[in-house]
């Protein structure tokens, strides 16, 4: 097994060092990135070098679905990202658009995380697709968390400063949900224009307190909840078994955590 787990883990770190790339991050979990320790030249290179060594490992599985999923989840993990650059700054996008590009980026990670184990393990297929929806869930409900926090944690939670989404652009669910409120929805808009000329070198507080004054959090994380119940339905369909009992504590927490 740990031929799946070591290219999903080297999948995983190369994806965030080329999105501290993207996103001119200077610290993730409180510690300096690749890019800011170096530079981009090196950050890109390392993450194409563990994408390598991700595909060098996996040639010792000599399952050919194996590689099949692993090479679909790369290709469409690429999408998501360039989904999110797409519309950065893009007001007018959709909860639709944002699902589908948080699918992309994290959750189908996530999905095959789980469905990979069972298939190496030779599980009977339905075990390895209620795996697949169970990480489904559990990353898309991952993924809304994250931007939940990044409006409402400190830098000391999140290791990175608040608002660093809405600093380089990437409007997530709660600023969608933020935007259809009519008595802040002008307000804010005007205030992410002023961000976008500023090229995201600016104070966003007042963008982050307008956020959190509606009720966009809450909706958000009410959808998050909704995946996480979705997630913990799905392990009844599997054997009561200690990875069972594994996998709840997993889910119950990320519908907790505040890291």
């Amino acid at each position: 097994l740990k031929r799946v787990a070591v290219p999903l883990e080297l999948i995983h770190m190369a994806s965030l060092v080329h999105d501290d790339v993207i996103d001119d991050a200077e610290t993730r979990r409180g510690q300096l990135t690749v890019k800011a320790k170096w530079d981009n030249r090196v950050a890109m290179y390392a993450g194409d070098y563990m994408y390598g060594q991700a595909l060098v490992v996996a040639t010792e599985l000599k399952q050919p679905e194996i590689h099949r999923i692993f090479s679909k989840a790369m290709v469409e993990m690429c999408i998501g990202e360039m989904e999110q650059i797409r519309d950065f700054f893009n007001t007018k996008q959709t909860i639709r658009q944002y699902m589908l590009r948080i699918r992309r980026k994290t959750a189908l990670l996530i999905a095959i995380s789980c469905q990979l184990g069972a298939i190496a393990a030779h599980a009977e297929p339905k075990i390895g697709y209620a795996l697949y929806r169970f990480g489904y869930n559990v990353g898309m409900a991952f993924q809304i968390r994250d931007d939940v926090l990044d409006l409402t944690g400190t830098e000391e939670q999140i290791g990175k400063p608040p608002g660093n989404d809405i600093r380089q652009g990437n409007l997530t669910l709660p600023v969608i949900f933020a935007l259809q409120d009519m008595k802040l929805r002008e307000p804010l808009l005007r205030e992410i224009e002023r961000i976008r000329e500023q090229n995201g070198d600016t104070d966003v507080s007042a963008a982050l307190d307008m956020i959190r004054q509606s009720d966009g959090i809450k909706r958000a994380e009410e959808i998050a909840n909704r995946y996480i119940e979705k997630a913990l339905a799905v392990l009844e369909h599997l054997p009561n078994i200690r990875a069972r009992r594994n996998l709840r504590d997993i889910a119950y927490f990320i519908a907790n955590r505040n890291h």
